[in-house]
Parts: C-alpha cells; structure tokens; sequence
C-alpha cells in the first residue's frame, strides 16, 4: 500500500490511517510469513516466561480478581478479560530477555504487540489473518513512535518500549478489532496518556520485577484504550505530534514527527526485527556470539582466562558495565557476568542467570577480569546496529580477538525459520505447558486460513 492514497494530514493521522487501511489491503505473503514468525518467537518467550516469578505474580493477582472474558493466559487453564490476559502475558513474554527488538528504534515490539493483538483477536473472535494484520500494523506503529521521539527519552532513563507500546497496542487492536478510523485515532489519543516507564531497574541497585511488568501493562493500555474507543470513549485527536502530545512531553527536542509516515508502505519495520538468540540485553549478543565461537565447542577453565576486553557502544559501556549483579535482571544487563557464562558454560540456558548461578564465586572472579571500553566503530554505528569487539587474553599469552557489527538473529544476519522453531520448541519445553510445540507452530504456520484465533488459544493453556 502506498502513501500517495492518504490524504495530506498531521504524520499522526497519516500513520494511524495507514494502518487502518491494512486491515484490508492487499499484502506481499513475505510479510504475513514475517508476522507468522514473531508471533511464534514471542509465544515460545511467553510460554517459558509464563513459569518465571514475576509471571506467576501476575497471574495469581488476575485470577484473584477473576475478571470474565474468552481470552488465554499462557501456560494456564481457563479463560479471563482481554486487558487481563495482554497483561499477564506481555510480563511473561518480556520475562526473560529473549523477546525480539528492532534496533533503529530500540524497542522491543514483539512483547508488546503480540500479547495485545492475541486477546484483542480472541476477545472479538477475529481470524487469523486479522491477528497477523495487527502484527504487521503493530510493529510499523510501535517502531516508528519510537523514531519519531529521538533518543532524548532513552538518555533521561525512559523505557521507551513501555512508553510507546500503549500507543502501538492500541493500534494493532484496533486494526484486529476492525475499528474504523474516527474510533482508531481515539484509542491512540488515549493511549497517550497511558505511557510511561523508567528505566529504574538498571540503576544499579537491584532491577526487582518492573521491567516485566512494562511490556505487560502496555499492552493491557492498548487493549483497554481500544474497547473504550469502540464504546465511544473519546480521546484528543492531536495526542501523538500536537501540543503537549507525546512527542513534545517525551521527545523534545530530539522529536522527528516525519518518522510517523515517511516511506509507509515502502519499508516495513516488521523487517527489521531481531531475534534474539541467547538469554541477555542485545547489546551483549554480539559480544557472547563472538566470545562463543572464539573459545571453540568446550567451555574454558577460569585459570585459563587471564583477562578479557569488550569494545561496544559507549551506552553500552555506560549502562552495561556492573560486575557484581544482584539479581537475574541485572545479570543479563552485564557485560562481564554475561562473558563468564559465555566461556564457562551454555549461554543458552536461561538457568544460567538464576540466583544461585550468578553468586558463583567462578564467574564472579571472571567478570573482575572484564574490562569495558568504547569500541569507536560500534559507537559510529549506533543504535542503527549494536556492534562490539572483544579481545579474549588466555594465561599463555595468546590474544583472540574478534569483531561483528551485526550478530545473528540480526536482520542482516538473519535466524532461519528453523532455528525459529527450535528457539521455540526449547522455550516451549522449559514452560509450564503440557501440550505438544509441534502443534502450536503447526497452528501458528497455518494461522492465516484459520476461522478464529481463539483455536490458537486453545494450544496456549492447559
């Protein structure tokens, strides 16, 4: 779909009319395959993120309430209110750092968009093909909110996944929800008002629960401010890009109003996704693909790691350096915990970064040896990519050393739709779901012919 069709509005309204109209046009079958394939990587981090604390939590709190509705809460039995289960399940799939993000903007869509348009379809019994069109609506809308704020908001501590996630939730219910325009631009003018989030949890004094709880609550926002839109609930029509709307209070001057629409229907930020490949911030990815394949299949001994160097982004090094983590939440945010557990053990197993491995006095001693540095090309580079260097010095004297700007998973470096299901399957196997993952990916794959998303739900609770 082309711009040119639009009529020449504020970026806002050209944006949220573009979207609206996706629920009807015609789409390249790359795209809708695309959706298919976020979907099932942030089902699997909702299904394993689903028997994590935080999630458990939540759950409990809904069910205590008992709110009435056809909608799933993964990895449990029953059936609650849309708003309930986009926020239980928004925590669980941001759970466990291995939900996907899209650099440029630095967000995190998947766990936002996904969790809103799942209830959102199971609520109104919409098919399929409506649920992956709220996908590919929600993560255009959620990447380029972000764009459009500039970086000022992440440099003043806001999370800005949570900070335009209610905006693009509401969006992506609504173009599942069939909302037409008038009702569409009321939920986004309501849902501005429900953005927020701080990124206290990487102060360095402990990350708790809240960044879970982030991307849960804005996608229950978005649910929520597009059922009050559909009752007739409305909301100021000039809340993203006019006075004191979203861009102005959150981005100031680092605000670009033009990244709402320029190029709509020509590049899709749905493209762009990065699937993660191990449990930690993408910032370290990189760092503990590269450390991986320079210590070779077998994990090393400590005594053999004399001291290793990682250049990166000079944000990563501002916000990624803490040695002595206190919990997992800030184990998978360090850089020198992250490289213990790349060179002594399976970086891919979320058990490593439980409480009890990040005491291990092994790895504590290792991340001592780690030093943080600005690498002046990944800063060069970012946020567009997230490049890193490392230098791995063994007690021999030899100097590995290795470099990548674009780690697997990576648009540019993309995982194949096979490992996408086995990042599933392996997720799917550690959850608290006792059904079969060959059946969800199965009805994940086939989920553009299906009748009614709420046959898909069915898979996600026991």
């Amino acid at each position: 779909m082309k711009l040119e069709s639009l009529p020449s509005k504020s970026p806002a309204l050209r944006l949220i009319e573009f979207s609206n109209a996706l629920g009807a046009a015609p789409l390249p079958q790359s795209l809708v395959e695309q959706a298919k394939g976020c979907l099932l990587d942030a089902l699997g981090c909702g299904l394993f993120g689903s028997g994590q604390p935080w999630a458990q939590i939540m759950a409990e709190e809904i069910s205590a309430e008992r709110p009435q509705g056809a909608c799933t809460i993964y990895g449990h039995s029953g059936t609650t209110a849309a708003a309930a289960a986009a926020l239980c399940n928004g925590t669980a799939i941001h759970g466990f750092e291995l939900d996907d993000l899209i650099p440029s903007s630095i967000i995190h869509p998947g766990t936002v968009i996904v969790p809103a348009v799942v209830a959102a379809a199971e609520s109104a019994d919409a098919t399929g093909e409506r649920l992956l069109r709220g996908i590919i609506a929600g993560y255009e809308a959620m990447s380029r909110l972000s764009l459009a704020l500039g970086l000022e908001p992440s440099h003043r501590g806001f999370h800005k996944t949570s900070v335009v996630g209610p905006v693009a939730a509401a969006i992506a219910a609504g173009v599942v929800m069939d909302l037409p325009t008038e009702q569409l631009s009321c939920a986004v003018g309501l849902a501005c008002s429900t953005a927020s989030g701080i990124k206290s949890f990487a102060g360095g004094s402990g990350g708790g629960m809240v960044k879970r709880m982030h991307a849960g609550r804005a996608a229950a926002a978005g649910v929520r401010m597009s059922q009050l839109a559909r009752r007739g609930f409305t909301g100021p029509a000039a809340a993203v890009d006019g006075r004191f709307g979203l861009l102005e209070v959150f981005g100031g001057q680092s605000a670009e109003p033009d990244q709402l629409w320029q190029a709509l229907g020509e590049r899709w930020a749905i493209n762009e996704v990065w699937v993660k490949v191990y449990p930690v911030c993408g910032w370290i990815q990189g760092v503990v693909q590269l450390l991986l394949a320079l210590r070779g299949p077998q994990p090393l001994e400590a005594a053999r790691i004399r001291k290793v160097t990682v250049a990166t982004s000079e944000f990563a090094v501002k916000y990624n350096g803490n040695k002595s983590p206190s919990d997992t939440m800030e184990a998978q945010y360090s850089i020198p915990y992250c490289v213990a557990v790349a060179l002594t053990a399976d970086a891919g197993d979320p058990h490593a970064f439980s409480l009890e491995a990040i005491k291990d006095p092994v790895r504590r001693a290792i991340a001592e040896r780690v030093e943080v540095c600005v690498d002046p090309q990944s800063e060069a580079v970012y946020p567009k990519q997230f490049g890193s260097r490392v230098l791995l010095h063994l007690d021999n004297g030899e100097v590995k050393e290795a470099a990548t700007l674009d780690p697997h998973g990576t648009a540019a470096d993309p995982c194949t739709g096979e490992e996408r299901i086995a990042k599933f399957t392996r997720l799917a196997g550690l959850s608290p779901l006792k059904r079969d993952p060959a059946a969800i990916v199965a009805a994940v794959q086939t989920l553009d012919m299906a009748k009614s998303a709420r046959e898909l739900g069915k898979l996600l609770r026991n």
